[in-house]
């Protein structure tokens, strides 16, 4: 399956294809910082500036939270869970970790496929 990746969309001229980009990309929210054993807080949003479609046949299916390649969380959506309106979808995770972590979030789009956020390194003190 193809991923795709977020393009910083100040460097892109077309309105249409800013909001392409970000209405489907997966941004990380988090402090920098996290204590060992203690549980921490992750944000993944989906869609910054852009909000996405709500649809039957159009929706964000599912948000994964990443550490490298280990699978830390994964929540799943129906047609509708948004209320059929564009939004920014938005899932809180609450982890605990054991040591430094490089998140990334994935989101599922059913028309346009899999989108990769931009690594964020997290220190565990």
């Amino acid at each position: 399956m193809k991923i795709n990746k977020y393009e910083d969309i100040s460097q892109i001229e077309r309105e249409a294809k800013k909001d392409y980009i970000d209405r489907h990309s997966a941004f990380v929210h988090c402090e920098a910082n996290a204590v060992k054993g203690e549980k921490f807080k992750v944000k993944i949003m989906v869609g910054d500036e852009y909000k996405h479609p709500d649809d039957f046949d159009h929706y964000i299916q599912y948000v994964q939270l990443w550490n490298g390649e280990m699978m830390l969380a994964q929540a799943n959506f129906s047609a509708g869970a948004m209320g059929n309106a564009p939004a920014n979808l938005e899932v809180d995770f609450y982890i605990v970790p054991s040591k430094n972590m490089k998140l990334i979030a994935h989101a599922y789009c059913t028309k346009h496929g899999l989108w990769q956020s931009d690594e964020v390194a997290v220190e565990v003190v």
